[in-house]
């Protein structure tokens, strides 16, 4: 019975978000609170919730400080010569726009962190995809699978929950996995050149002189990202792009823009003119840039050698770059304020979410739907736990945190591996594979953090990047078992 209602809590979850009947938050809480009292456990009800807050505190307390830190690090101009590489390369062509987002994206994600990884090509990107009125689906969709993949590094969180999980050392599931995830991502970029030439057919060919027409006056969108402004409405098309559809309408928030009010073709006579930056906005502080530089390093350097907590490094970070770029209190008071829709948003959104996973723990329904996965195996695909694991990733990473299923599900899969002759090793590199699709989970803080930014729904994002995510494991999956490392 804790089965089919912990199944039944999951999919009445997602058919209402992408159905926009309820919006994320409330889902997240009433959803879980009702199949508790069905389950016969409302009495509990607050002691799962309390147990679910605890365990995801940390977490929501890292994304607020790091969306305040990579927020002021954004409007100081720590990241604009990186922007302007890409959307150098990007110009005002649509494809090359979908393939910079999943560069830019895998680049950034080399720290390990998905919300910073998003936070940081967002900020690059919106702009450039509302000027030239693409798809912002396609932005968060590329975004979060070239962050599932590079989210196996050793130091992402998965490759070491299933070292730790089995006892076995992180290099010797990583290292070889490295030609498999190198197609993966391949599989990325040229998923995005793909996405990107349908987002060309759909705007149309746009030049230069397009993607810079002003807007009417009534419709007027001005961006001044970077300054911590936020509002806009939907501008309407103009140009080749003017049958593509009403473009999604919101400014950027802690991101990188430029004002869109700018007379048409005053920036027209060269694309590298062409910047998603605005180079004159009163944040900017270029005698700091190599403190600031400085400091991001040593932070990342920091996490990745888990010398404190994440929460704790990120929260002396931010109260360093505060003190340092903006030393007048009423600055330091603006620039939280500018960033603090962000930070009530996700926090909100990780904590409602707490609600979530303290009941699938709490009430034991996890547990039984990975129990009965794990009975449903036949004897005859024993020795076959190899590919097994990698296709039960992609479901069981998806609806539970990697913590359930690398702690709880894993050492199963691995005991019966075992038994069939299949080294422990295949599958803690087998059990990577899904994260392309993780990435995308409701059960993940980052993607509130994407989405937020982005100014998409989650239902839209989750109906866009879900098939593409699931390929993209395959993908993986088929090129480990091709090249014998699974």
């Amino acid at each position: 019975m804790l089965t089919i209602l912990g199944f039944a809590m999951i999919a009445t979850f997602l058919v209402l978000i992408m159905m926009k009947k309820m919006s994320p938050i409330a889902a997240l809480v009433l959803i879980p609170a009702l199949f508790c009292v069905f389950v016969g456990k409302g009495a509990h009800l607050g002691d799962y919730v309390i147990d679910g807050v605890s365990s995801l505190a940390p977490t929501a307390a890292m994304l607020m400080f790091a969306i305040v830190y990579f927020g002021v690090m954004i409007d100081v101009g720590l990241f604009d010569p990186i922007v302007r590489a890409i959307l150098k390369f990007c110009k005002a062509d649509p494809m090359r726009v979908v393939v910079g987002t999943a560069l830019l994206a895998a680049i950034v994600s080399l720290d390990g962190d998905g919300s910073t990884t998003f936070m940081i090509t967002v900020s690059a990107m919106y702009p450039l995809y509302k000027r030239l009125k693409m798809s912002l689906v396609v932005m968060t969709g590329v975004a979060a699978m070239a962050n599932g993949v590079m989210n196996t590094l050793p130091w992402g969180g998965p490759t070491a929950r299933a070292a730790t999980a089995l006892k076995v050392d992180a290099s010797d599931i990583f290292v070889p996995m490295i030609p498999a995830l190198a197609v993966g991502l391949v599989a990325v970029v040229a998923l995005a050149y793909v996405l990107g030439l349908r987002e060309r057919r759909r705007v149309g060919t746009l030049s230069l002189d397009d993607a810079l027409v002003r807007e009417p006056e009534t419709e007027t969108e001005t961006v001044l990202v970077g300054a911590g402004a936020s509002g806009g409405a939907s501008g309407g098309r103009s140009g080749a792009g003017a049958n593509a559809g009403a473009a999604r309408g919101g400014a950027g928030t802690g991101g990188a823009g430029e004002a869109a009010d700018r007379d048409a073709g005053s920036e027209a006579e060269s694309g590298d003119d062409f910047k998603g930056l605005d180079p004159n906005r009163p944040t900017l502080r270029p005698k700091l840039y190599w403190f600031n530089a400085l400091l991001t390093v040593a932070l990342l350097t920091a996490m990745i050698m888990e010398l404190l907590p994440i929460p704790v490094l990120f929260l002396i970070g931010a109260a360093l770059a505060l003190t340092v770029n903006f030393p007048r209190i009423p600055d330091q008071k603006a620039r939280i304020a500018a960033h603090a829709d962000n930070v009530l948003n996700v926090s909100g959104m990780v904590f409602a979410a707490a609600v979530f996973t303290g009941v699938l723990s709490g009430t034991g329904m996890v547990d039984h739907m990975a129990k009965w996965l794990v009975d449903t195996i036949p004897d005859g695909m024993g020795p076959q736990m190899g590919l097994v694991t990698g296709l039960l990733s992609l479901p069981l990473t998806y609806f539970m945190s990697n913590d359930g299923f690398y702690f709880g599900v894993l050492p199963v899969l691995a005991e019966a591996g075992q038994a069939h002759g299949v080294s422990t090793l295949e599958i803690a590199r087998a059990s990577i594979v899904g994260q392309p699709l993780h990435m995308s989970s409701p059960l993940v803080p980052a993607v509130y953090v994407l989405v937020g930014m982005a100014k998409v729904e989650f239902g839209d994002h989750t109906r866009f990047v879900v098939k593409w995510a699931v390929l993209t494991s395959l993908v993986i999956l088929a090129a480990g078992i091709l090249f014998g490392i699974i």
